[in-house]
């Protein structure tokens, strides 16, 4: 098993800036990619950004350009520098991580309010 622990989420002003960190744990030898998706209410949950141990990254087009993804594979941890924040990007953030199974944290509200 692998345990995901998400922190950085919180409410934002439009144009502002946050830093989600997620936390590794457990049987983690073979995880490859870990990434970041988020769920509005009323929608489906969708991808956001993803990297592998490589540091090869992906990202959805609505966020390219404002957010971040880094990982620092000696800490287990991977990041997502969110900048430029917008009120679409209220939802809740959900780490994953994934080798033979694909895992997730338990989420954190990002609100984009003013």
């Amino acid at each position: 098993q692998v345990q995901l622990v998400e922190s950085g989420g919180g409410l934002v002003q439009p144009g502002g800036s946050l830093r989600l960190s997620c936390a590794a744990s457990g049987s983690i030898f073979g995880i490859n990619v870990m990434g970041w998706y988020r769920q509005a209410p009323g929608k489906q949950r969708e991808l956001v950004a993803t990297i592998t141990s490589g540091g090869s990254t992906n990202r959805a087009d609505s966020v390219k350009g404002r957010f971040i993804i880094s990982r620092d594979n000696a800490k287990n941890t991977v990041y997502l520098q969110m900048n430029s924040l917008k009120p679409e990007d209220t939802a809740v953030y959900y780490c994953s991580a994934a080798s033979a199974t694909k895992y997730w944290g338990q989420g954190t509200q990002v609100t984009v309010s003013s």
